[in-house]
């Protein structure tokens, strides 16, 4: 793919090795960190459904709510704008970087403050529904900050690394994803579980438990954010278009450009390849947990079986690093693509298995667990070997002068390409699922609706 290349010329001056590289890349992870725990606070609403405060939290809801993800498939909409628009005093990135994560930090306030609200339960109902399109409506917003983030962010690490450094850039990637999942997810779900073994009344625990955790989040955002505003300098952004040969584009030239780009004939049959190359293993991904749930393994318990795959998944992204850094990043993606497709048919297996091996009291006994870690870890090994050899690939081709937008337009369409078989499956698995009743007093009811529950009642 020639014409993908990025210009020969540096587009910074050599960071060289040791601190300089460590300090920068370290910057560049926590802010991949920090999206993602942004991203992964949706849990609170996850884990109040398992507490029964969602109980109507059906799947076409979940399908509904995972529309909350969809900003960062169409960012590329907005990306031209934050490419060209900003101020060089203030610095090229900066100016849409700290913005968006004061707006993130604030809205965590806000949030803290009405988490009964948004659960339905302002008034200690018994019977709590949470408004479902509402609660979309706020992660949908908060996801477009943090896609907006992930743009600056992008575009500062093709200038943050040097060339032969900025295969680092999908190794901080990925290091700071898995940092902000587990911040996010598990540590969240551990202090709920300590919460509610405090409190005797389940809701209270739930709703102080979400609302400490926005809070404290909310006060790092806020600092963090005000931390780099003023210790973190970038070059004056004129000045590097005119050493780097780069024209200063304004909005219209920026996504002038963006549309070249994409009508280049190799870009557009990678876009092609990144929008359809999930398909195989989407719905595997997207429908494993929810029927792993249906099958009565508590969601605590998978959180809790992903600790032991925090530093697996801390490690693999610098392993692989290692055979991403060259001139062929994509090697490992093919290499690692029929392992993950085969996963899919472990998946199918590991659910048919599962309601073999559970006990008559709704329990699981340990060695499903262990088959678990060991199937979720194989897992892992092959989904971070084609995140990272994505993400590689796409910082070699990627071109400064216009690096968000560039990034964005091929993260967009692999995000898009995941997104969709993810979204279509739950929409479609209410409708393949087949349900009976058994021992209702009608062989019609299929258990299907509230109101066939009801008359076998």
């Amino acid at each position: 793919m020639s014409t993908l290349k990025r210009p020969t010329g540096e587009t910074s001056k050599s960071i060289g090795d040791g601190t300089w590289l460590q300090a920068r890349t370290r910057c560049w992870r926590m802010a991949g960190q920090a999206e993602t725990v942004a991203t992964t606070i949706k849990t609170t609403v996850v884990v109040c459904e398992t507490r029964g405060l969602a109980s109507h939290f059906c799947v076409p809801e979940q399908a509904l709510f995972s529309f909350v993800t969809w900003p960062f498939s169409v960012k590329l909409l907005w990306a031209p704008i934050v490419d060209s628009l900003y101020s060089s005093r203030f610095g090229r990135r900066k100016s849409w970087l700290v913005p968006t994560q004061y707006a993130i930090g604030l809205s965590f306030f806000w949030l803290s403050s009405h988490v009964r609200f948004l659960l339905g339960d302002e008034e200690g109902s018994s019977d709590a529904e949470p408004n479902v399109l509402l609660l979309t409506v706020i992660f949908l917003s908060l996801n477009f900050l943090a896609a907006t983030q992930d743009i600056a962010v992008d575009g500062w690490a093709l200038t943050m690394l040097s060339r032969r450094h900025v295969g680092y850039a999908s190794t901080c990637n990925s290091v700071g994803q898995t940092a902000g999942y587990f911040l996010g997810n598990v540590v969240f779900l551990a202090l709920d579980v300590c919460m509610k073994a405090l409190c005797k009344h389940t809701k209270l625990a739930v709703h102080a438990a979400s609302s400490g955790f926005l809070y404290f989040w909310g006060i790092v955002f806020m600092v963090t954010t005000t931390l780099v505003a003023l210790l973190k300098h970038e070059r004056d952004a004129s000045v590097t278009d005119e050493d780097d040969g780069h024209p200063d584009l304004g909005i219209a030239q920026t996504y002038k450009m963006a549309l070249r780009i994409f009508h280049l004939p190799s870009v557009r049959t990678f876009c092609i390849f990144l929008f359809t190359c999930k398909v195989g293993f989407g719905v595997a991904d997207s429908v494993t947990g929810l029927k792993l749930l249906e099958a009565g393994v508590h969601r605590e318990n998978l959180a809790l079986l992903a600790i032991p795959m925090v530093p697996i998944q801390i490690m693999l992204p610098l392993i692989i690093s290692k055979h991403t850094g060259g001139h062929r990043p994509l090697d490992v993606f093919f290499k690692a693509y029929p392992y993950r497709l085969l996963l899919g048919l472990v998946f199918m297996i590991l659910l048919h298995w599962t309601y073999h091996v559970k006990n008559a009291d709704g329990t699981f006994p340990l060695y499903y667990y262990a088959v678990i870690v060991i199937v979720y870890a194989v897992h892992q090994v092959t989904v971070y070997s084609i995140f990272v050899s994505l993400m590689a690939f796409h910082a070699r081709v990627s071109d400064p002068a216009i690096g968000g937008t560039y990034m964005t337009l091929l993260n967009t369409i692999t995000n898009l390409g995941g997104n969709w078989p993810a979204t279509l499956a739950l929409w479609m698995v209410e409708s393949l699922t087949f349900k009976r009743c058994v021992g209702a007093a009608k062989d019609w009811l299929s258990c299907s609706s509230k109101e066939d529950l009801d008359v076998s009642s």
